[in-house]
């Protein structure tokens, strides 16, 4: 993993609004590009941070695709979700002052650092980026709250759908395909998000290719009939 003393010119990432306020004004946005100091690389299959490890930033993440999880008291690592660029890491060490989960990238990776105590003395002086930060934890206790919707009530067809369909929404969201996307984690991995087993999720994967949902090539998916999966999510039509 390298550190890179590059500075980070907000205004100019095509990344933007994804990551930071819209209504920030010149000198705003001057002043949060100064307490950006660096971008630190992240190799596939290194850690961005672990458990345990004192909280000190928060990390947008710029390009690539990372995993966050935990580790059971019986030794298994549960993924405890998925980001992607726009997205914010690091969220997790505000409580306790220390990380309750790592953060591993499922691909070479960059973030812009964010060091903490500068982002919230900066925020007390703008209100926007102040209502930025609340939104994002906001957003992150609604994420939350869909994955124990996810394990509590739904069926593994339900699961699989609900988690291809945000998946491909926000990636949608960043510029790419509305109906096609190269998975970066493995079946394994979702299976460990969605609480399934991997068996489960891929014979789930090969039903809704039977029935003409999606196609699937190995980590390549594309999405067929949106409605369908749609369907799936809001009324179970599937016989489990």
């Amino acid at each position: 993993m390298d550190l890179h003393s590059i500075k980070v010119a907000c205004s100019s990432c095509n990344l933007r609004e994804l990551c930071i306020p819209v209504g920030l004004g010149a000198e705003e946005l001057a002043q949060l590009e100064q307490l950006i100091p660096f971008r630190r690389r992240v190799r596939r299959g290194g850690t961005l941070f672990s458990a345990g490890d004192p909280f000190t930033s928060l990390y947008a993440v710029r390009s690539g695709f990372f995993k966050t999880c935990i580790t059971t008291v019986d030794g298994r690592d549960q993924v405890t979700g998925f980001q992607m660029a726009g997205e914010i890491l690091g969220l997790d060490g505000i409580v306790q002052d220390k990380h309750s989960c790592s953060a591993v990238a499922l691909e070479d990776a960059e973030v812009c650092v964010l060091p903490f105590d500068k982002l919230e003395q900066l925020s007390r002086e703008f209100s926007t980026l102040q209502h930025h930060l609340h939104r994002i934890m906001s957003r992150e206790i609604v994420r939350d709250q869909g994955v124990m919707l996810l394990l509590g009530s739904m069926r593994a067809e339900e699961r699989l759908a609900a988690f291809l369909l945000n998946l491909v929404q926000r990636l949608h969201a960043r510029g790419f395909s509305k109906t096609e996307m190269v998975l970066r984690m493995t079946r394994e991995e979702i299976g460990s998000y969605l609480g399934m087993k991997l068996e489960t999720v891929s014979r789930t994967f090969s039903r809704f290719q039977e029935d003409g949902i999606i196609e699937v090539k190995q980590r390549y998916v594309r999405i067929l009939d949106a409605d369908a999966l749609q369907r799936i999510v809001n009324h179970g039509d599937t016989d489990a």
